[in-house]
């Protein structure tokens, strides 16, 4: 399916991303993308695995809802689906304001809700969009499993509600969206949130919520400088770090 090229590599690149970013070290986390409404993109799991700061646009695969190839040949070579696939699937069958999951464990995130501190917009201009997003709320999955079925993935979605990220106990997070840069952005602004407040608790400090006057004074910069430029800024970090086949942000598929 020649013309999925540019999808896949998109979400390959947003794969490196999170790893470069430190919120999926190792072999740990994916990424899908809705297709259709049966099928996604999502990243399997390889014969020659190393991880998502190497995934390639050949790790990303066409498979269905229940996990079977999404097209002739897709889980040829010893591909398969990742354990935790039920959980991209049971929000993408949920959440239609959603065609994207990223599934990630940032470690910051991992500590800070274990030490009992809530993602909150302690910070403004900092980061508006993670600002913005914190004050909406970031819900808790109180259940540290592995989410493998429909049945664990469906209390998650109940813990994450409306919201575009959910964290999950003594595991991770779960960010949607309708892009991937967006799902990804997401999922980085939670990760500061966390790292800053940690080092804000380890200094003695007390974390407080931006003043209401303050909040009301952030202006909305537009998805052309939350979005697209800082999506600029992530790829151009991976090739100054790694340099691979990097490509512009590319459409979903109709």
């Amino acid at each position: 399916m020649t013309e999925l090229g540019p999808l896949r590599t998109s979400v390959a690149d947003a794969c490196r991303v999170l790893a470069a970013r430190g919120l999926a070290d190792g072999i740990l986390g994916h990424i899908s993308l809705r297709i259709d409404e049966r099928r996604l993109l999502v990243r399997c799991r390889g014969p020659r695995e190393r991880g998502l700061a190497w995934t390639t646009a050949a790790d990303i695969r066409l498979v269905d809802l229940d996990g079977e190839a999404g097209a002739p040949g897709e889980l040829d070579g010893g591909y398969r689906p990742p354990n935790e696939l039920p959980l991209h699937t049971e929000v993408l069958r949920t959440r239609r304001d959603a065609d994207v999951v990223v599934h990630a464990h940032p470690p910051a995130v991992v500590a800070a809700d274990l030490a009992g501190i809530a993602i909150r917009p302690i910070v403004g201009a900092f980061d508006i969009p993670g600002t913005r997003l914190a004050a909406g709320g970031v819900p808790v999955h109180p259940r540290g499993v592995l989410v493998r079925n429909r049945e664990l993935a469906a209390e998650m979605v109940v813990s994450m509600g409306d919201r575009p990220v959910v964290v999950l106990r003594g595991h991770g997070l779960t960010s949607a969206a309708t892009t991937v840069e967006q799902a990804v952005l997401q999922a980085i602004s939670v990760d500061q949130l966390a790292a800053l407040s940690l080092r804000v608790v380890s200094a003695g400090g007390t974390l407080r919520d931006l003043p209401a006057e303050d909040m009301a004074e952030l202006p909305d910069l537009g998805a052309g400088f939350n979005t697209d430029t800082a999506w600029r800024h992530e790829l151009a970090r991976l090739e100054r770090s790694a340099p691979g086949p990097l490509v512009q942000p590319a459409t979903r598929a109709p």
